[in-house]
């Protein structure tokens, strides 16, 4: 039974010492191990063993008590007594080692779980803030793309209202233009009908002239 529990206090120190120190790939492979021992029937059979083994202290310590009552009862402790007695100590310290280290590689297992899993969130937290830093430095890129391009079709929008401004101009003075040649037009037929009416009035009296002379001439 002692050959068995330093056993036991043997492999439960090495478990310690590999998740209390990184040896390679070691504290993974324990940390898997134990993430197998927790699954299925796993921690009932480690808490039937617990159990088990305190049922056992316990039983040492009480045959410790019982010893020394009986010393204190003679008076004197037999050898066998101490033998025994020596016998149950050495149970009960190694029991209780045994359980005191289970219940410090079950914590630094637990504890070692959330950081890897804190780690792994951090690792995702930053591998997002990357993603997000990239989108906005394409955001940013884009924007200043589009800031570029809003420029130019301002730039071209103002040259085109110049452009509109200054066909305006040409298209007024055009238009000034064609209502002064209207009006020339205008002037110009009233002109001409004046002179017609005067050439009218012309030949009449071209015609009334001739008349007077060719009268004149049958006369004389």
């Amino acid at each position: 039974m002692i050959q068995l529990l330093f056993l036991v206090l043997f492999m439960e120190g090495i478990v310690a010492l590999l998740l209390m120190i990184k040896i390679g790939p070691l504290r993974e492979l324990t940390m898997k191990g134990l993430d197998q021992l927790k699954m299925g029937r796993g921690p009932a059979t480690v808490k039937t063993l617990a159990c088990t083994m305190a049922v056992i202290m316990a039983s040492s310590i009480t045959s410790i008590l019982k010893i020394q009552n009986r010393g204190l009862k003679i008076g004197t402790v037999t050898p066998m007594d101490q033998v025994l007695w020596r016998t149950h100590l050495l149970e009960a310290s190694l029991i209780g080692y045994s359980l005191f280290l289970a219940l410090v590689i079950d914590r630094m297992h637990n504890y070692l779980s959330k950081l890897s899993g804190s780690k792994k969130t951090l690792g995702n937290s930053k591998q997002q803030a990357k993603k997000f830093q990239e989108e906005y430095a394409l955001l940013k890129e884009k924007q200043e793309k589009a800031s570029e391009e809003i420029r130019a079709l301002k730039e071209e929008i103002s040259s085109l209202t110049e452009r509109l401004q200054k066909l305006k101009l040409e298209s007024d003075e055009k238009e000034k233009r064609a209502q002064a040649a209207e009006a020339n037009v205008i002037a110009l037929q009233k002109q001409s009908e004046d002179l017609l009416l005067e050439y009218d009035r012309l030949l009449e009296d071209n015609q009334i002239l001739q008349s007077q002379t060719l009268m004149g001439a049958y006369r004389t």
